[in-house]
């Protein structure tokens, strides 16, 4: 009796230790306009070769103009299976080397090589992240975050885009290290 109450609390404890081990998803898929995309890594300065992450990438839509009309270094990092599947064929299927994603939680890769990090995250989401980003970080390193600010960072250039093409308002935050 005790030997089987002893396994199974064994078990119970094992299970609990994987479901708190599972990562967050931080953020609902919203795609953002390619307008936009282009607006956002012309605000954060990106240059040939630079390495850049899109955190939550999505369908990779982002990294992939990175890469393509930028020349950068271009990371996605995607939780969600489906959509690292779906941009990693894309980018396959284009030729792009310098394009790649990551299937993983954003809170637990390392950014220390960022030039520039692009984020379309909600504020609570934001807010898990800074510490990441402060700790990671180096110096000049560039964030641009879409439509919801970083708590307790000031930007140092706002862009407000009144229409998209579709209708849509948005908002640009640069921030630098």
């Amino acid at each position: 009796m005790i030997a089987r109450f002893a396994i199974a609390l064994l078990i119970t404890c094992t299970m609990q230790g994987q479901e708190s081990a599972k990562s967050e998803k931080l953020a609902p898929y919203y795609p953002t306009p390619l307008s936009i995309v282009e607006r956002m890594l012309k605000l954060g300065e990106l240059k040939p070769n630079e390495k850049m992450f899109d955190l939550g990438s999505g369908d990779g839509r982002i990294v992939i103009m990175a890469a393509q009309k930028f020349g950068a270094d271009a990371t996605g990092v995607e939780l969600d299976a489906d959509l690292w599947k779906q941009s990693s064929e894309k980018i396959q299927g284009l030729g792009l080397k310098k394009a790649r994603i990551i299937r993983g939680d954003i809170l637990k890769q390392d950014y220390s090589t960022a030039d520039l990090i692009t984020v379309y995250l909600l504020p609570a989401s934001n807010e898990k992240l800074k510490p990441v980003l402060e700790k990671q970080l180096k110096k000049g390193a560039r964030v641009v975050a879409h439509d919801f600010e970083i708590p307790g960072w000031i930007p140092e250039k706002t862009e407000h885009i009144e229409d998209d093409g579709e209708g849509r308002s948005h908002t640009l935050y640069l921030y630098r290290r």
